[in-house]
């Protein structure tokens, strides 16, 4: 694609195909908690809070499994989405979306710890939506970091801990077809309409973690995927750099 192409494309917002929403990262939002952060990007918002057990989940003492475990789950708030969402207790059942969501943010924090210098602890990672414009989920990631980071810092400040166990810092984006066009970090109104979305989740080492991607209303080429990792692995090297700055803000 050509820069001409690229010039021309109008996006939502009036933003540049490859660039991000704005985002910043609001600290210590939940005091009970270990860490916690509110990701606001664009007009995304998730609290991202980390509580800690000194204890394993049993079948990790079954199998005789050593050091810690992390998990997580996570929420959209009723009041999120322009018409309410019923919780999912009233449902009976967690939201199979919800479901997978979940799994994807515990997968993806598990990539960036080395669970044996935890310890015997489990590190809960909370994810609750407060408003939702799209990419709730890589912004429930990219949030969990600064949250889990926050939390390893209380340990050690506390004495708990004997060695760092972040291994490198993670964080996801979303990227997509739209128009044709290669764009990074769709809002709603972008990933409702796409050709195609995907969501990456990659290390600050330049590693991926995870690629999900769905062709919507069609197919795509070899060409146009390795456009959408280029925008996106640049797009997540600026994160990398804002969650940096998060981590060393002065409560």
């Amino acid at each position: 694609m050509t820069n001409q192409t690229l010039s021309t494309v109008t996006r939502s917002d009036g933003r540049s195909h490859d660039q991000l929403r704005p985002l910043r990262f609001q600290n210590h939002i939940a005091p009970h908690a270990s860490g916690s952060t509110l990701i606001e990007w664009g007009n995304t918002r998730v609290i991202c809070a980390i509580t800690i057990e000194d204890k394993v989940p049993r079948w990790m003492k079954e199998q005789g499994v050593s050091g810690g475990w992390l998990t997580s789950e996570y929420s959209m708030l009723p009041y999120s989405t322009l018409e309410r969402k019923p919780r999912d207790i009233s449902k009976g059942k967690l939201d199979g979306r919800s479901q997978e969501i979940q799994r994807l943010i515990g997968r993806a924090l598990r990539a960036c710890v080395d669970l044996e210098k935890v310890g015997p602890r489990t590190l809960w990672i909370d994810c609750d939506v407060l408003q939702a414009d799209g990419g709730t989920r890589t912004a429930a990631i990219t949030g969990s970091y600064v949250a889990l980071g926050l939390a390893i810092q209380k340990l050690f400040a506390n004495g708990e801990l004997a060695a760092n166990p972040l291994t490198s810092p993670v964080a996801a984006v979303s990227v997509g077809l739209v128009g044709g066009v290669a764009c990074l970090d769709l809002n709603y109104i972008e990933d409702s309409t796409a050709d195609l979305d995907m969501n990456l989740v990659m290390n600050a080492a330049g590693r991926w973690v995870e690629i999900q991607g769905t062709g919507e209303n069609g197919t795509f080429s070899t060409e146009q995927f390795n456009q959408m990792l280029d925008i996106g692995k640049a797009g997540l090297m600026r994160l990398f750099e804002l969650q940096s700055q998060a981590l060393t803000q002065t409560p």
